[in-house]
């Protein structure tokens, strides 16, 4: 027997004629969203090098990393990740 019969599309309670399409809102250039994990590899960054954790550290080089595979314009931030890079390295 099929499971797709009458039965049970009558007690079906999605409305098709009542759904809306998905419209992306737009962003403005000058007001990217927030980059949280930047943010806390900063923050975990700075813990790291002040308190000499090393811990701090890790979870700092763990969140640069998804910061950088999450950046949408690679090629204008990559002298500002390669800075921030050289310096960790550095520090």
């Amino acid at each position: 027997m099929s499971s797709h019969g009458n039965a049970s599309t009558a007690s079906d309670p999605r409305q098709p004629s009542a759904a809306e399409p998905f419209v992306q809102q737009s962003v403005a250039p000058q007001d990217p969203p927030v980059d949280y994990s930047g943010f806390i590899a900063v923050m975990f960054g700075v813990a790291g090098v002040m308190f000499r954790y090393k811990l701090c550290s890790w979870v700092a080089i763990i969140f640069f990393a998804q910061s950088l595979a999450n950046m949408r314009n690679f090629e204008t931030d990559l002298k500002q990740v390669s800075m921030a890079l050289m310096n960790k390295l550095n520090g």
